[in-house]
């Protein structure tokens, strides 16, 4: 495209270029963290200091310093070693602004208040650096053993917290019935529930030929689990699924 061309044929129809890009004006919101849309979200930094993955700042304005979070301790650095799980933290502070997304997935904010959710840790985007974090292991005996345990990231305090979905989620009542869940498409649930890995271990499902997924977290209790309609998508860089092992997605690297 020539330089100033489509400017000039704007122009000519008495319409001025940023006048058609008015719908994507950026969101005007007193609240630290605000959706810019459904796949991009503002934090103001002037107000709270953030944790979010690596690689999820897309822009800035105004002063924002970037900083490697860590491990959050010799505790945590041990699991993390243990569970083999990779996913980077950067901490940012300032006075500005910073825009956060992750591959275009859904981002949705939740609001704790002196309270605990636990989350798949490859659908955390961002959370408030006040908010305390753990990395927690699905109970599962034998079947656990076999599944090589499912880990997860537990978040406790008050502040806010952004999770992202690979498409709309669907909000289930686990108090209605046994909940059984991909541990893949389970993003985030209630801190109060029993986890239990369950698996097939069956030679009929292990050579492909049964029937319903080999392996399911399984959720008991009064609460809630938030889960999304794929398997989600590819980590740069992963050689695993994430289903075993490292378990429930990729958590806290460093």
């Amino acid at each position: 495209m020539v330089p100033g061309r489509l400017d000039s044929v704007s122009h000519s129809k008495g319409v001025p270029v940023q006048s058609t890009l008015e719908q994507f004006q950026e969101t005007q919101s007193p609240d630290a963290f605000a959706l810019q849309n459904s796949k991009l979200l503002k934090v103001r930094l002037d107000q709270v200091t953030i944790q979010a993955k690596l690689g999820a700042m897309v822009a800035y304005q105004g002063e924002v310093k970037f900083e490697h979070a860590g491990s959050g301790g010799l505790s945590r650095m041990v699991k993390k070693a243990v569970t083999g799980e990779g996913t980077k933290l950067m901490k940012m502070e300032g006075s500005g602004e910073v825009f956060l997304a992750d591959r275009a997935q859904e981002i949705h904010l939740l609001k704790l208040e002196n309270e605990g959710i636990t989350c798949n840790g490859r659908n955390v985007l961002a959370f408030d650096s006040d908010i305390d974090w753990d990395i927690k292991k699905a109970e599962g005996g034998v079947s656990g053993m076999l599944a090589g345990g499912l880990f997860n990231m537990s978040l406790s305090g008050s502040g806010w917290v952004a999770v992202v979905s690979d498409g709309p989620p669907v909000l289930l009542n686990t108090g209605d019935a046994p909940t059984f869940c991909d541990p893949q498409s389970a993003i985030t649930w209630s801190s109060g529930l029993q986890t239990k890995v369950r698996t097939d271990a069956q030679l009929k499902t292990l050579i492909g030929r049964g029937s319903g997924e080999t392996l399911q977290i399984g959720f008991e209790g009064a609460g809630w689990v938030l889960v999304q309609p794929s398997e989600g998508q590819v980590e740069p860089g992963s050689t695993t699924s994430g289903s075993g092992g490292g378990g429930l997605g990729n958590l806290l690297g460093g």
